[in-house]
């Protein structure tokens, strides 16, 4: 019983390897927030980028409104460029709305007697799957980005 004891007191004692311990505790910790950080910077950075180039788009549409589909094109063709998505992932499309109205309406010319307001709405859609996702923790995420520029208005 004295050797038990003698031996508990001298590993009690003995620091040799703690550090050891200790960082295998905190080790993966301090990995899995570092990992957290990066991914969480690349996603603000691609809102950020998304966020961008519907702003300069809206630029555009302001200083030149897009009256005919080949002019949309363009406006759509350079948002692609731009924000490196996929042709079905950006769309420009012509709005109006009658009067006072809330609602928008697609069709030209549906007002009636009523002041149109003609806009350009600006869409934006992309995915991302951060790396704890191959984990199976969480899933990714869609960005949808979208902004609504006022062209004109004909009574």
């Amino acid at each position: 019983m004295i050797g038990a004891r003698a031996l508990i007191a001298r590993v009690r004692g003995d620091e040799h390897g703690s550090m050891a311990i200790e960082t295998a505790f905190v080790a993966p910790v301090l990995l899995v927030m570092a990992l957290g950080g990066f991914e969480v910077s690349t996603m603000v950075a691609r809102q950020t980028e998304l966020q961008s180039a519907a702003a300069e788009a809206a630029q555009v549409v302001r200083a030149s409104a897009p009256e005919t589909a080949a002019q949309r094109q363009t406006i759509h063709d350079i948002l692609v460029v731009s924000s490196r998505l996929e042709d079905d992932q950006v769309s420009i499309t012509p709005l109006y709305r009658c009067g006072t109205s809330e609602d928008y309406v697609t069709v030209a010319g549906s007002c009636g007697s009523d002041v149109e307001y003609q806009f350009i709405r600006i869409d934006l859609e992309d995915t991302y799957e951060p790396i704890w996702t191959s984990f199976g923790v969480s899933e990714g995420f869609d960005y949808n980005i979208s902004r609504t520029v006022q062209v004109g208005s004909q009574a």
